[in-house]
C-alpha cells in the first residue's frame, strides 16, 4: 500500500478498534503481528517496551496505540493511530448507548453481554501471554513473570507489591 506503514497501520488498526472488546489490550496479539511480524516495523522488544511504557503512563491504555504511531511516523502518526482506534468505536458506541437501555430486558442482550465476556478474557489473556513472551528474554525474566502471575491469580496480597518487587529487581539489574 502507497503512503508506508503508518497509512497501512492505520487502516489495519480502524478495522481492529471494531473488535477491540476490552480496550485495546484485547487486540495486542493482533497488533504485534501486523507491527513485528508481518512489516517489520518493530522488534519484539520494542513492542513489548511501548506497551509497558503505555501502561505505566497516566491516563488510558490507548497511549500504547499512540506510541507505536509516534514510533512509525512521529506527532503525524500518534494522531492517526488514536484517531483510528478512537473513532470508529466511539462513534458506533454513541448510537448503540442511545438505544440499548430500552432492552434492558431483552433476551438477546442478556446473551450478547453474558457471551461477550469469555470472549473479552480470552482477548486479554491472549495480549498477556504475547507480552510476557516478548519480555521475558532470560530465566529470571521468566520466573519474575510466573511469579507475580502467581501472586495476581491466587494471592492475598494485592499484584502491585508483586510488580514493586519486579521492578527493584530489575533497577537492581538482576534481569
Amino acid at each position: 500500500m502507497n503512503g508506508g506503514p503508518i497509512l497501512s497501520f492505520t487502516l489495519h488498526l480502524a478495522l481492529l478498534s471494531l473488535v477491540a472488546v476490552g480496550g485495546v489490550n484485547a487486540i495486542v496479539p493482533e497488533l504485534h503481528r501486523q507491527t513485528v511480524e508481518v512489516t517489520g516495523a518493530l522488534t519484539a522488544q520494542q513492542f513489548a517496551d511501548l506497551f509497558a511504557i503505555g501502561q505505566a503512563a497516566p491516563g488510558p491504555n490507548v497511549l500504547f496505540v499512540t506510541l507505536i504511531g509516534w514510533q512509525l511516523a512521529g506527532f503525524s502518526g500518534a494522531l492517526l493511530a488514536t484517531a483510528a482506534l478512537t473513532v470508529p468505536t466511539c462513534t458506533i458506541t454513541y448510537f448503540v448507548t442511545r438505544t440499548w437501555d430500552r432492552f434492558k430486558d431483552a433476551p438477546w442482550r442478556i446473551a450478547m453481554q453474558a457471551g461477550a465476556v469469555p470472549v473479552t478474557i480470552g482477548f486479554v489473556a491472549a495480549s498477556a501471554l504475547l507480552i510476557a513472551r516478548a519480555a521475558d528474554q532470560n530465566v529470571a525474566a521468566f520466573a519474575i513473570t510466573a511469579a507475580t502471575t502467581a501472586v495476581a491469580l491466587w494471592g492475598r496480597v494485592n499484584p502491585l507489591w508483586a510488580l514493586a518487587a519486579a521492578a527493584a529487581l530489575g533497577l537492581a539489574g538482576l534481569v
